[in-house]
């Protein structure tokens, strides 16, 4: 089955044959739901702390930013913005010429409120010698989304989101990247004003990221006195995953070699784990504000640190004292309340185990990564949620899951899905280094049977897709997890280009 020529393949891209028999067993087998035990909510291992305790956490993180500890942001932004602008597309596809739908019409009414609308106006009367209202008022909108998404124009159609024009200033318009820079300088400054921000990004547009970095970090460095450590990195060949047809069978190109595809957000563990801090801040590219309304995302972004970092200090101070064996029976169920009740780790027949037992089933759980994960309450907006769930050793921990992961056709886990109370903004914050200072290493606690199928084509011809566990679902599943509860204004994703005009990005 696989040929010399499939070989010459696997071999550059880093990828073993054992590891393609491993996932083409994953398209014959599936991937089994997750049991759960509950939806998560503010009575089930969701924190909401009071005034007393915000100031306390938001206090902590300050501290904890005066020491030699490395922090740093990473953001995942390969995405291409297509799917943004896919009622565009369509558009420009349709017969008729001018705008028929909602979508259309309110995009062309509001053209002017856009952060890219002066480049865009520039644009066309360099393409067309005509402005944009005038344009407008002749009847070829056509020529105006065109300006903005093909080649000859803006090309905003290929790029990736976070060098669009998101936000305007009296300076001039803003970018995520550089929202995502302000944000850096406003809570991950180190003690000697450093800012490290790791992008991660596809190859063709690495040195557009790049560029705009040289054009814009030095001003904002300036503005906030903080001096910017930027990098970048792609997702590795060595996670594609292979493609199959519908037999399951390894799906082949029309030249006969074989198809992989990239294996989504969950192939980033690879990334983080090649870091070099101690705590991360993880957010979406595309979920930022302008300056007026960064307040929140500050506060809280200070807040599910200063919970990351007061938790981690009293986990490492437990592995400290069951190393030296010199602890108490009494110490001992301390511990053992501390994994219960503050990292939300259960193990149904822990009566079972001798002294002996504990001791170790503490050490293990206590010494693995950490993340606190803002959950914002259900407003009706798409995305995984927090649960709680049983793991494969028995216990059960805080888990984020995705609608996949869960058994639909089961009433009872239908309504806990359905009836949950939070959903997932992708708001975490990590510990990535262990009580002796080494860093964990992060593929060792992915979850690999949380994986998903998913249905594709390629050239007219169906095939089926594998996508890797999840970076803030499987790939996480063994770190201690602690859910926090944050205000819905701290999340603002763009998922159209029309979410631009909402009232939080103008």
């Amino acid at each position: 089955m696989i040929t010399e020529k499939d070989k010459a393949l696997l071999d550059s891209k880093g990828i073993s044959e054992q590891q393609i028999t491993e996932q083409l067993a994953c398209f014959e087998q599936g991937f089994p739901y997750l049991q759960l035990a509950a939806a998560a909510s503010v009575d089930k291992g969701i924190l909401q702390p009071d005034s007393d305790e915000q100031t306390f956490y938001i206090h902590a993180w300050e501290a904890y930013t005066h020491t030699d500890n490395r922090i740093m942001k990473f953001v995942p932004a390969s995405g291409a913005a297509s799917r943004m602008f896919k009622d565009l597309f369509e558009f420009l596809g349709a017969d008729c010429n001018t705008p028929q739908t909602p979508f259309e019409q309110t995009f062309f009414e509001a053209l002017s409120e856009f952060a890219f609308y002066q480049e865009l106006n520039h644009v066309c009367q360099t393409i067309y010698h005509q402005d944009i209202p005038t344009l407008l008022a002749t009847g070829k909108y056509k020529a105006v989304a065109a300006a903005l998404l093909q080649k000859e124009g803006m090309d905003y159609g290929a790029l990736p989101k976070g060098l669009l024009l998101f936000h305007a200033y009296d300076e001039g318009s803003r970018t995520p990247l550089e929202e995502h820079l302000v944000e850096g300088a406003l809570y991950a400054a180190s003690k000697d004003g450093k800012v490290n921000v790791h992008f991660t990004v596809s190859p063709e547009h690495r040195h557009l990221f790049e560029t705009r970095v040289k054009e814009k970090a030095d001003m904002y460095a300036k503005r906030y006195g903080v001096k910017f450590d930027v990098s970048f990195s792609e997702q590795k060949p060595a996670t594609d995953t292979i493609a199959v047809d519908m037999n399951n069978q390894p799906f082949r190109n029309d030249d006969g070699t074989l198809l992989f595809r990239p294996g989504g957000h969950g192939a980033l563990i690879e990334n983080l784990n090649d870091l070099d801090a101690d705590i991360v801040f993880i957010k979406n590219i595309d979920n930022v504000v302008p300056d007026k309304y960064k307040g929140d995302t500050i506060l809280y972004k200070k807040l599910i640190a200063g919970v990351l970092v007061s938790l981690q200090q009293q986990a490492f101070a437990y592995l400290q004292l069951l190393d030296s064996g010199k602890y108490t029976h009494e110490q001992v169920i301390d511990i053992l309340q501390f994994v219960q009740k503050k990292l939300f780790c259960k193990k149904p027949d822990i009566k079972d185990l001798e002294d002996s037992e504990l001791v170790l089933y503490l050490k293990k759980k206590l010494n693995r990564p950490m993340r606190v994960c803002g959950m914002v309450k259900n407003a009706g907006e798409p995305g995984g949620g927090p649960f709680l769930a049983y793991n494969p050793d028995g216990t059960i921990s805080l888990q984020i899951l995705e609608s996949s992961q869960i058994d639909t056709e089961d009433p009872d886990k239908r309504a806990m899905f359905e009836n949950g109370t939070h959903f997932n903004p992708v708001d975490l914050v990590c510990a990535i280094r262990n009580y002796k200072g080494e860093k964990f290493c992060l593929t060792d606690y992915v979850d690999r049977a949380t994986g998903f199928i998913s249905h594709k084509s390629k050239n007219g011809k169906a095939l089926k897709a594998l996508e890797l566990p999840g970076l803030w679902n499987g790939a996480m599943s063994d770190w201690n997890t602690i859910f926090v509860e944050v205000p819905l204004s701290t999340f603002n994703p763009v998922k159209t280009v029309n979410d631009l005009l909402r009232e939080s990005h103008q």
